[in-house]
């Protein structure tokens, strides 16, 4: 059946490729009248909305890509099964073909594709005459996605297009690759960073306790020792001051920040180094006038109590290492979502705890006179706690024969409340440790595409200018290691292979 046709489509002069097949398309067909044969005109573009009047919608499909709309015959599309278009003559309801395209007038019967324009016409030029080029004016990256789209495969390239497009490809995949080690090592960087203030404060929080240092505190001295770790916590607060920061600034939802249990700690940590500078600064007050309320010395002796308290705090330092260790963030994860074996097992070691210690001490106190240690239930507490935990510090020991009975059952009870929950514990552990890996992995892969984003972004600017450099796609990874004989594998793939009637060509 003949279709009229109103444009004529030259892409010899945008493509890489330098084939004159199609050219010859064009001198066979008559001067003197505009209707083409039906072996070429296998896709139209509709320029006057009143054409699309005239549409034979039993033999014709009308796709409107970008606000262009085109008709193509549904001969054709059968002779592309795995195609977008071809699967449009599988539908038979209208959630059907919704899953397809974009959106479908039922009254125009018209199907819609919010996609790009000029990238379809390398689609309608490969429907039309079976060429599949690269155009010079498009990103491979773009040109990439929009054949996944439409499920045409690279295998139909010309093989000059494809040859450059692989070329391009193994060099942009060489410079994500090379930035991707730059980047990653800027972070290792910073977690090491990060990781070894985490240590120094601990070292000098655990120094700051040595008795020389204390002395010198207590009497108000401050000496050349003690002047170099206020320096070392100064220098360790403000980095991690400056990375407080700019992770509250970075955050796309502040309340959210300040909800995050080890955001809490961090702040926790950090507060008491600038709170214990204005305590001191009082205290220096203080001591100049000798008079506060609450008597003299006994505040000053409170204050310095709350400032080597606020000082401690700085052991909350060692949380931030669950920032950058999986196994402390798998075992937090654990405990949140294990509370409910959590509370099993204390409810366990409460009743056993309540029943064991009255029994203590009734052997120890009742039956056996003179024994101090169990001298009340309350006090048999302790040792029930330590002896079904299998702790044992042996500071309460029953003598008793009653006593050392109860104290055998109340050890092997404990042995087996402790059993019950460890297994779903154990179990909710590995879940979690399985998950989290996950989540690094699939964050660090979006990392990558957003990377690779970038990169075809900036490749697509360059290559309007005449540059080298497109990006790879995100749905197809073309490997670095390609050669010539590896391209010459890439053939059609027999269920989407086509035959164009020799007409055509």
């Amino acid at each position: 059946m003949p279709i009229i046709s109103n444009a004529n489509h030259d892409f010899s002069n945008l493509s890489l490729s330098d084939d004159s097949s199609l050219d010859r398309i064009f001198t066979e067909i008559p001067e003197t009248e505009t209707i083409k044969g039906v072996y070429y005109k296998r896709a139209q573009l509709i320029r006057r909305p009143q054409d699309l009047l005239s549409v034979d919608h039993a033999a014709l499909a009308v796709i409107n890509v970008g606000g262009n709309r085109y008709t193509f015959p549904w001969t054709t599309l059968e002779q592309f099964p795995l195609t977008r278009l071809g699967r449009l003559r599988l539908c038979r309801s209208y959630e059907e073909i919704v899953q397809v395209c974009d959106d479908y007038d039922e009254a125009a019967r018209e199907f819609f594709f919010d996609r790009s324009p000029s990238a379809f016409r390398v689609i309608l030029n490969f429907l039309a005459a079976g060429k599949l080029r690269l155009l010079r004016e498009m990103c491979a990256l773009s040109l990439s996605d929009e054949l996944a789209y439409w499920g045409v495969e690279m295998a139909y390239m010309e093989r000059c297009c494809k040859r450059k497009m692989y070329t391009r490809m193994e060099e942009a995949t060489e410079h994500e690759r090379k930035e991707e080690e730059r980047r990653r090592s800027k972070a290792q960087v910073f977690a090491c960073l990060s990781v070894i203030m985490v240590v120094v404060t601990v070292v000098s929080l655990c120094i700051s306790t040595m008795p020389d240092l204390r002395e010198e505190e207590d009497r108000g001295e401050c000496s050349q020792k003690c002047y170099h770790m206020f320096i070392v916590e100064t220098v360790c607060v403000a980095w991690f001051s400056l990375e407080f920061l700019l992770r509250f600034l970075q955050a796309r939802s502040k309340l959210a920040f300040a909800r995050g249990p080890l955001n809490i700690i961090d702040a926790m940590a950090i507060l008491p180094y600038y709170v214990s500078l204005l305590m001191e600064d009082e205290d220096e007050g203080s001591s100049s006038q000798h008079e506060r309320p609450g008597g003299g010395k006994g505040y000053l002796d409170k204050l310095g109590l709350v400032l080597r308290i606020m000082r401690a705090l700085r052991i909350l330092y060692v949380m931030r290492l669950a920032r950058h260790s999986l196994g402390l963030q798998t075992l937090g994860l654990t405990v949140r979502r294990s509370m409910r074996e959590f509370g099993l097992l204390l409810l366990f070691l409460c009743v056993a705890v309540t029943l064991f210690s009255p029994l203590v001490h009734l052997a120890e106190s009742e039956l056996t006179p003179g024994a101090h240690d169990f001298s009340s239930i309350p006090a048999s507490y302790w040792w029930a706690i330590i002896s079904m935990t299998t702790v044992g510090y042996g500071d309460m020991v029953p003598r008793s024969l009653p006593g050392q009975v109860v104290a055998l059952s109340s050890i092997l009870s404990g042995i087996l409340i402790m059993a019950f929950p460890a297994t779903s514990i154990f179990h909710m552990f590995s879940r979690s440790y399985q998950e989290l890996k996950q989540e690094h992995d699939r964050a660090f892969k979006e990392e990558e595409r957003a990377a690779a984003e970038a990169a075809a972004m900036a490749a697509g600017d360059g290559l309007q200018e005449g540059e080298d450099g497109f990006p790879p796609s995100g749905n197809f990874y073309y490997s670095p290691n390609l050669t010539q004989e590896s391209l010459t594998l890439l053939e059609p793939s027999k269920e989407n292979q086509h035959t164009l009637p020799a007409g055509a060509f």
